[in-house]
């Protein structure tokens, strides 16, 4: 049972995914993460205030119990069925990410420079939180969907946006990974 704590490989795991979205596409549903935003301000009264928020969230039931398989399907991965934190990136990602000041680059899943209670006193990490997280939330919406539900349900019906949207992600993290995050870092 030593298989069940290594990641799978894609040819396990990508079938897997294939079924969910045929069983979505089938049931006439779009699989998505960002949609839920909007779901939850419209459960939390955002439609009195703003167009865009009233809509039946109650429609939307579904997606949410996807939000909460996947909070506790993380939990229960990284809590029980993951005996090393440790990252297995290459080793020149590692000494280039510690040259950016990251001594925990590869030592686990999220760089506790950013992610530690530490970042909540330091004016630099909290910037780049925020930032990050407006941005991220401005992008999602602006394009439609995140990239989970572009890259995996958009591209699965063939929709020539969801492409579009795909190789902006892509080139738009090109770009940060290769220019800004030296800077900024």
């Amino acid at each position: 049972m030593d298989w069940i704590y290594e990641p799978w490989p894609w040819y396990v795991a990508g079938p897997f995914i294939a079924a969910i979205m045929f069983l979505l596409l089938f049931g006439g549903k779009n699989f998505g993460m960002s949609s839920n935003l909007r779901t939850m301000c419209s459960i939390g009264g955002a439609g009195k205030k703003a167009d865009f928020f009233a809509f039946d969230w109650k429609a939307q039931r579904w997606n949410l119990m996807v939000v909460v398989g996947a909070v506790i399907g993380g939990f229960i991965a990284a809590n029980f069925l993951s005996k090393d934190p440790a990252v297995d990136i290459n080793p020149e990602t590692v000494s280039t990410l510690e040259g950016l000041g990251f001594q925990s680059a590869g030592k686990a899943y999220l760089p506790d420079e950013l992610f530690a209670t530490g970042a909540f006193t330091d004016p630099k990490a909290l910037a780049i939180l925020l930032i990050g997280g407006l941005l991220i939330g401005f992008g999602a919406r602006y394009a439609g969907g995140c990239t989970s539900g572009h890259a995996i349900s958009g591209l699965s019906n063939l929709q020539l946006p969801s492409l579009i949207a795909v190789i902006g992600f892509f080139i738009g993290g090109l770009v940060m990974i290769h220019f800004l995050f030296p800077l900024i870092f």
